[in-house]
């Protein structure tokens, strides 16, 4: 048995690279088929000598983005396990672009208390990528990939540069499995519980308070699709989220608002549609009409770039037709 070190700076980066529960450290286990324990700063990693060699480049690299970032997800485990392991980057776009995995991406910068935010998988920079150097964008993926987090950051951070004046987030008004109309209330009222996802990822990434100037001054504005007929946006980004919902002929109507020094990005997921059965999603359609033409980019995430909490990509495979972990047993 072999038997090797890796010494921490900073004893808290060894907390971090475990996990909560040492999910993380489970994790690595499992994959590498080692023992690793801690010893004050210092991380023993004990196997086979090919498995131990081959675990600690990994530690390494994990351990260099838990000092760079201060914090490590699941994901990014599995990325640099599969990458180091030989498996294949996947493409990231339609048109077959790959990015590597290790390619610095500039974060994400809100000017908001210095406030930063760090695509994390080589998807999501994949996708950071498209949106700056494309006016019309398309991204599809499970949830907690973080779509229409990363699509916010990328207009706030618009905004402040003076790229746009004015931001437009805009959502289906779908109804999925309860009547709208039996909702109670004006329909402004009606139409909140839609918009409000959007209004969350608002507020998590600058203060309410900000939200609230920027709403009252009309630079941004958060709206259900069927009122976009009519207008044009001019230097704006706007975003479509919950695409999958929308209509062909809507997804035309949207598409068409788009102005000069503008920019659109349409998220959704293609498995979670709540339109009839005989009606065909207008994500769908658009990605497939459009995905030849300069300047548009249809962007691809997966469940390997859900950061959410760890049990959301177990959820999206299972209902992706996965195998059960386990058998579930009844109460005697």
């Amino acid at each position: 048995m072999t038997h090797e070190s890796l010494q921490f700076e900073d004893q808290n980066h060894i907390r971090v690279l475990f996990g909560t529960r040492d999910e993380n450290l489970r994790l690595l286990r499992d994959r590498l088929g080692v023992q690793v324990v801690v010893r004050g700063d210092e991380l023993r990693v004990s196997g086979d000598r090919t498995k131990v060699e081959f675990g600690l480049k990994v530690i390494a690299e994990l351990q260099a983005i838990v000092a760079k970032h201060g914090e490590l997800f699941s994901t990014e485990i599995e990325r640099i396990l599969d990458r180091h392991s030989g498996k294949p980057t996947r493409d990231l776009t339609k048109r077959g672009r790959t990015l590597d995995p290790q390619l610095e991406v500039a974060p994400i910068d809100l000017f908001e208390r210095a406030k930063r935010v760090v695509p994390r998988t080589a998807g999501q920079k994949g996708y950071v990528e498209a949106i700056r150097q494309n006016d019309l964008i398309f991204c599809a993926g499970p949830a907690g990939c973080g779509k229409t987090y990363l699509a916010v950051a990328m207009a706030l951070n618009a905004l402040r540069t003076e790229t746009v004046r004015k931001i437009v987030l805009v959502r289906p008004a779908v109804e999925a499995g309860e009547r709208l109309g039996f909702l109670p209330g004006d329909m402004l009222a009606k139409v909140n519980p839609y918009l409000r996802p959007l209004l969350d990822a608002l507020s998590d990434i600058v203060t309410f308070e900000q939200v609230k100037r920027y709403m009252e001054n009309d630079v941004i504005e958060i709206i259900p699709l069927a009122f976009m007929r009519g207008r044009t946006l001019n230097e704006t980004f706007i975003i479509l989220d919950e695409a999958q919902n929308s209509t062909i002929s809507q997804m035309k109507m949207f598409l068409t608002r788009m102005g000069e020094g503008s920019k659109i990005v349409v998220t959704g997921d293609p498995t979670q549609s709540d339109l009839p059965g005989n009606m065909k999603s207008g994500l769908n359609d658009a990605v497939h009409r459009l995905g030849g033409i300069p300047g548009v980019a249809i962007v691809e995430l997966s469940g390997q770039d859900i950061v959410r909490h760890r049990l959301v990509r177990e959820i999206v495979r299972a209902y992706d037709g996965g195998s059960p972990k386990g058998q579930h047993s009844r109460g005697k």
